[in-house]
């Protein structure tokens, strides 16, 4: 039983035993009271009676006149007048009549009043002995009406009582329920500070609470300030501030083989005359060349919510643009803005040289690097300050507008041609966890399947991303149901879906529908996402929670420095951006990266996964640091 129910149960009965007590009281006072008048009646009337007769020099026929008038009032049960022989001179006895009151009640409470004694004198001679009992009906009716008026006075008070217990109760009920909601929510994962309530025993316990949950955020803003310098020096150039050489070919890598991967545009930079202008300037002076070309790049890359710029070598850089991105336009505004950096320091015309080219999933990434450094070096052959770009070849048979892309999709979806692939979400010693189940589509019936990259920037931008996440949902749900003896499954939700007003609604409605599957789906958003639309996630990781989904984040990592802005999600699990998984076995920063962002997220009961991970070194490496499980190319090889 609830606290709250054991509280009112004990003020019912408190109030109960109260008012009954008060009642049985009163009812026994107003009794003692009504036999103490009922016996002074008797003896005030017998004495009356006696006096009346006694100076009326009585005898047996004015004896029994008077007491035969008195009788007749009908107030009296019983007048009897005895001589000194204790003969009866004169008798008068009520019949028993009804009394207007429940005989239960007479019982439960008799009224027994003395009678009144009296002597009837005739000059100086004893005549006789009156008794006189007054008639107890009046007396009942009159108790009976007083507990009736008591009863309702006492219901009265016990309802405002009542009343008053209520409001005292909601007022306790309310930072009471606050610091379970805390409590709860710390089991959940989600560290959140309340209002001290105003009651001093409650408001100790929260106080204590939210110093604990204050000391836990502490701990984990210098634990993740910590490891966000870690992540720094292990992956971006610190001259410039952009991307090392490592770190953006394992994004490239990444770009080219997940499955979820956009097609983008790749720019590759090259100054012209860097050597020229540290023999003039001095190392200070190539340097500040270096951070001004560095930032232009960095914010070609940051112009596209996606990009990424980095410094593969002295004079080399690169730009990478996923989505739909004008590679083409966003190199020539690139050139534009190196040549009026570049101008305090440069002593020829030529400033620098770019290469532009496309990519998509599925690409191999020599050939592709190949093709642009071939364009790279045509632009550099062609002297001055130019960009070439290297067409890749193009799928005409893919929608060109809008309209056809809208067309198309909407198809899909009414026709089913949409399924879910399954890559292996597997723990480092081989056995599954769950699948990770990315959408695909096709467009016609003899049509190639076509991965989520290819589609996906599109729908975002036609807003049908809410569609697809749904009819994934749903293919999830099935196959849940028809697998009983599948640990889980995995389905990632498009950051843009989380926009939608109607999205929340139509899939918790789905997800309740199919409870039992709904404990074994694994729901994920991307990082970037997710932060970007924080408020609609906390609140889509509520529903989610409710109904026994597990929530994670995936592609974790990039944005590291934000983690403290997720310690009230209730988040189940990170999958660790694959970016920082590729080469870990010879990259030590990124290895002390991970084991303390391991660290954190299972000190918080977060699980943790790598993505993408291609190789048996690298999933020994993970053993090292301490990860839960990884997917990619090496953990499908042993499934």
């Amino acid at each position: 039983m609830s606290m709250y129910r054991q509280l009112w149960l004990a003020m019912i009965v408190s109030m109960l035993l109260a008012l009954g007590g008060s009642l049985l009281a009163s009812m026994l006072s107003a009794r003692g009271y009504l036999e103490s008048q009922l016996s002074i009646k008797n003896t005030d009337n017998a004495a009356a009676l006696a006096l009346s007769l006694s100076q009326s020099n009585p005898d047996a026929v004015t004896v029994e006149l008077a007491v035969a008038a008195l009788f007749d009032s009908g107030h009296y049960e019983l007048i009897r007048v005895l001589d000194p022989l204790d003969k009866i001179l004169v008798e008068r006895v009520a019949e028993g009549g009804e009394i207007d009151v429940p005989a239960w009640f007479v019982r439960m409470l008799p009224i027994k009043a003395a009678p009144g004694i009296a002597q009837i004198s005739k000059g100086w001679q004893q005549f006789g002995t009156i008794t006189l009992i007054s008639h107890s009906r009046f007396a009942y009716r009159a108790l009976w009406n007083s507990a009736w008026q008591m009863m309702g006075a006492l219901a009265l008070a016990g309802l405002v009582g009542g009343y008053l217990g209520s409001i005292i109760l909601r007022r306790l009920k309310a930072p009471l329920q606050a610091v379970i909601d805390q409590a709860t929510a710390i089991t959940e994962r989600r560290f959140v500070t309340i209002d001290e309530p105003e009651v001093p025993e409650l408001k100790q316990l929260a106080t204590a609470m939210n110093a604990t949950v204050v000391r836990l955020k502490a701990m984990f803003e210098e634990e993740a300030t910590r490891l966000e310098a870690v992540r720094r020096e292990a992956n971006f150039d610190p001259l410039t501030g952009l991307a090392n050489r490592s770190y953006f070919m394992a994004r490239l890598h990444q770009a080219l083989d997940a499955e979820d991967a956009q097609r983008g545009s790749l720019i590759l930079v090259r100054l012209a005359d860097l050597a020229g202008i540290n023999r003039r300037l001095g190392r200070a002076g190539a340097d500040d060349f270096l951070k001004r070309a560095g930032a232009c790049i960095g914010r070609c890359a940051e112009r596209h919510s996606t990009g990424i710029a980095a410094r593969l070598n002295g004079a080399d850089f690169a730009v990478m643009l996923p989505g739909e991105a004008d590679g083409g336009g966003a190199a020539d505004l690139l050139l534009q803005d190196l040549i009026e950096a570049a101008a305090p320091f440069a002593d020829s015309e030529t400033v620098a040289s770019l290469g532009v080219g496309k990519f998509s999933y599925g690409l191999d990434m020599g050939s592709l690097l190949a093709r642009i450094d071939s364009a790279l070096a045509s632009a550099e052959a062609g002297g001055g300050n130019v960009v070439r770009e290297e067409e890749a070849d193009t799928d005409d048979e893919l929608p060109r507008t809008a309209d056809q892309w809208s067309q198309m999709i909407h198809r899909a979806l009414d026709r089913n041609w949409v399924r879910l692939v399954s890559f292996p979400v597997a723990d480092l010693d081989g056995r599954l966890l769950h699948r990770e189940c990315p959408l695909r589509l096709m467009f016609d019936e003899k049509g190639e399947w076509l991965p989520a990259g290819r589609f996906l920037p599109v729908a975002e931008r036609l807003k049908l991303t809410p569609a697809l996440d749904l009819a994934a949902i749903a293919l999830g749900l099935q196959e849940l149901k028809s697998k009983p003896e599948l640990t889980g499954l995995a389905i990632n939700l498009s950051a843009s879906s989380l926009e939608d007003k109607t999205f929340h609604g139509k899939l918790m409605a789905l997800l309740r529908t199919e409870r039992n599957a709904a404990f074994r789906l694994w729901l994920e958003v991307a990082e970037g996402g997710a932060l970007k639309h924080l408020a609609m996630f906390r609140e889509l990781c509520q529903g989610l929670k409710a109904v026994g989904c597990r929530v994670g984040l995936e592609h974790f990592g990039r944005q590291f420095s934000r983690i403290g802005e997720l310690h009230d999600l209730g988040l189940d699990y990170l999958k660790v951006d694959a970016s920082f998984v590729h080469g870990i076995e010879s990259n030590s920063g990124n290895q002390a990266f991970l084991k303390g962002l391991g660290g954190i997220a299972h000190s918080i009961g977060l699980q943790v996964f790598a993505e993408g991970v291609t190789s048996d070194a690298e999933l020994d490496a993970l053993k090292l640091v301490g990860f839960d499980g990884a997917t990619g190319p090496a953990v499908r090889d042993r499934i």
